[in-house]
């Protein structure tokens, strides 16, 4: 389908390059505005040890609008030079692993895969301490009553 196309205008640049030097941007946009005539009194106040906090009511009570945050942002970004808040750094954990440890120097023997007996949870050795297997959430007691019978599981007596 041809539809008729009508001629694109040819750009002004000599217009273009006048209203590019005549651009003033709003001055509400243009970040701290208000709060950059009164540098050098945030500047000495915060030498003072005033928060941000008494400094923005300050700033308040003759006449600039402005808030806490504003002033302890513009602390942050203007007066410390834009310095990055530190961070609580993650500790790195191994992904837990129930394998046997060989030492490199001694070289594994082959051996015939013997399945393992089935044990109770509850008899299982707790890990040594260098063992890189970490438990994850709290350990269950294992409670003996008087007869020496351990509560919960039932003895060779007990019916089902």
């Amino acid at each position: 389908m041809n539809t008729p196309t009508t001629p694109q205008p040819t750009p002004d640049l000599e217009s273009l390059r006048k209203a590019i030097q005549e651009f003033r941007p709003n001055p509400h946009r243009v970040p701290f505005n208000s709060l950059k005539p009164f540098h050098d009194s945030i500047v000495e106040l915060r030498s003072k040890r005033a928060s941000y906090r008494s400094v923005a009511e300050l700033l308040q009570q003759h006449g600039v609008k402005t808030s806490r945050a504003r002033v302890a942002e513009y602390g942050r970004i203007v007066l410390d030079g834009g310095k990055s808040r530190k961070r609580r750094k993650r500790a790195k954990t191994a992904p837990a692993t129930n394998t046997p440890v060989t030492p490199p120097s001694v070289p594994a023997a082959p051996t015939k895969p013997v399945p393992a007996p089935t044990a109770p949870v509850d008899d299982v050795p707790p890990p040594a301490e260098s063992s890189p297997y970490r438990s994850r959430g709290p350990r269950i007691a294992r409670v003996r009553m008087l007869d020496g019978t351990i509560a919960g599981e039932k003895s060779s007596g007990q019916t089902p």
